[in-house]
């Protein structure tokens, strides 16, 4: 196969990665906290070529880029939905370890316990909030009151770098480098962050990677067909 044709494929399979992640985002757009991410792509040598071809590069899929931009707050008027109003995390206990989200739209388990929708403790500062029952009310530092009674404080986090972050299930993230340290960003309750995701600029993202791709599936026919074809011609002929 002709270094044109690598070349072609290799764009082809980095921009059916980007249709995956603008599909992710897309898919997004109504989910509480949700960050929009940005497919970024790089060169990749082939060493098996350096000595015939001069210029024998690949692009290949690089590290996923999370936009980290707030999303619009909307009020609920549900007394566990919670919003950061800046940058920031609520800090969640899971089986596999601690983990990060800006998805404040909380439940209480029987026991009181303040959780995730998918039953994941919410972190205070002195461990997972247990909430007593009353009227709940928040202050901007997080700290939660169920009548009069202090029921803790949401624990809020952040990172100087969101590069050792990486995205999990339910709008979780996993800080796989960087310590995360405590957060002064106001809470504001009975309120949702909304996804970052614009529908009109995955739209425009989606019409133009469709573009890319196709243009790049007309070049792979033209060396695959149009000019190997019509080299094996003119060779059968000599």
């Amino acid at each position: 196969m002709a270094g044109g044709a690598y070349t072609a494929l290799s764009g082809l399979r980095t921009r059916q990665e980007q249709l995956d992640r603008v599909a992710a985002d897309l898919a997004n757009v109504n989910t509480a906290g949700y960050k929009s991410e940005r497919v970024t792509t790089i060169a990749a040598e082939r060493a098996d070529f350096s000595r015939a071809l001069q210029s024998a590069v690949d692009v290949t899929p690089g590290p996923g880029r999370l936009d980290m931009r707030s999303g619009m707050i909307t009020p609920t008027g549900r007394e566990l939905d919670f919003a950061l109003e800046g940058g920031g995390f609520f800090t969640v206990e899971t089986p596999q370890g601690v983990r990060y989200t800006r998805n404040g739209q909380f439940d209480r388990r029987a026991d009181g316990t303040l959780v995730t929708t998918d039953g994941m403790a919410v972190m205070g500062q002195n461990g997972p909030i247990r909430l007593a029952r009353g009227a709940i009310t928040v202050e901007d530092d997080g700290t939660i009151r169920t009548g009069a009674t202090v029921a803790g404080k949401l624990k809020v986090v952040d990172f100087g770098d969101y590069t050792g972050l990486r995205r999990e299930e339910n709008g979780r993230f996993n800080a796989v480098a960087g310590q995360p340290q405590d957060a002064k960003t106001p809470v504001k309750n009975a309120s949702l962050e909304q996804s970052n995701a614009s529908v009109v600029d995955r739209m425009v993202m989606l019409t133009e990677v469709r573009r890319g791709f196709e243009g790049l599936q007309r070049g792979l026919t033209v060396l695959m067909n149009d000019i190997d074809g019509r080299a094996i011609t003119e060779l059968s002929r000599r």
